[in-house]
């Protein structure tokens, strides 16, 4: 319990400060975007903003995933975290679709933004921080195993892209080609679309229940037990920090229930030192030859 209400705690203080860099860096670039006239610096700061609501999200989710283990939830509440991810993925698509729905109103009816020095300067230093939170968001998530922050340095990491694509759009523009403005916006949208759809994917497989292990892997693994003729029937799911694994061992036939109680315990043991995340073993045992069994030819 300890360590996972640690967990909680360091991917809160994470969010909270990223919030605050991602809605820092939103006012700005919308500041910015409104008094250039520019379709797609306004974009990419309300890509900022979305930026700052997945975190707010993702604080909800990892505080439901975070409660213990209770008579309603005996798997635990951590896919809560990965139901918050897909939450994002969604802010993800009606972003994009307001990009796309701006940027072809300028389409029939193009503005030249007025962009100058500290318009360039602003951009490049938001770019700054933003490569900053992705790197930084990323490694703890990974530290952590943490859906909510690897989703939510995708969605950064697109907005740097965004960014560096708004910034040479910005140069175009500067040249006169006002149309390049919100070619630029609908590239962003299609990034973004992107980011949403990456989400989604990797969250389905978890809530879907896709296989989490190699059953080779597990296999090979549970056969070096001492006691452990065949391993068979392996199945596992859940997400890398709270993997749920059932499988079917065959012991010799006159195994003493107490010794196959041991063994199967130690089939556990080493299925969880060995193998990061597995957090529920079920082992059920067989004999080697199972004589009420139907012989089927």
């Amino acid at each position: 319990m300890a360590n996972q209400k640690e967990r909680f705690f360091k991917i809160r203080d994470t969010l909270v400060f990223v919030l605050f860099l991602n809605w820092a860096v939103a006012l700005i670039k919308i500041i910015v975007g409104y008094l250039s006239n520019s379709t797609a610096i306004r974009a990419d700061g309300f890509h900022s903003v979305s930026d700052g609501l997945s975190n707010v999200l993702g604080l909800s989710g990892i505080w439901f995933a975070s409660q213990p283990i209770d008579t309603d939830h005996p798997y635990g509440h951590k896919k809560y975290e990965t139901l918050a991810s897909l939450g994002i993925a969604f802010l993800l698509f009606m972003v994009s679709f307001d990009i796309i729905s701006n940027a072809f109103v300028r389409f029939f009816n193009p503005v030249l933004p007025k962009l100058n020095a500290v318009s360039f300067i602003i951009m490049i230093v938001t770019l700054g921080v933003n490569i900053w939170v992705v790197n930084y968001e990323m490694k703890i998530g990974k530290d952590l195993d943490s859906d909510i922050l690897i989703s939510d340095s995708a969605h950064t990491r697109a907005d740097v892209l965004l960014t560096c694509s708004v910034i040479i759009g910005m140069v175009v523009i500067k040249l006169g080609h006002a149309i390049v403005d919100p070619i630029v916006a609908v590239i962003i949208s299609f990034f973004i679309a992107h980011s949403a759809i990456d989400i989604l994917r990797k969250g389905s497989k978890v809530l879907c229940d896709q296989i989490a292990i190699d059953s080779k892997i597990i296999e090979d693994l549970v056969k070096k037990v001492e006691g452990v003729i065949a391993c068979h029937k392996i199945r596992t799911r859940g997400r890398r920090d709270d993997i749920h694994i059932d499988l079917h061992i065959q012991l010799a036939d006159q195994t003493p229930l107490v010794k196959a109680h041991q063994i199967s315990y130690r089939v556990e043991e080493e299925i969880k030192k060995q193998i990061p995340g597995a957090t529920d073993v079920v082992v059920h045992i067989e004999p080697a030859e199972d004589k009420n069994k139907p012989n089927i030819k």
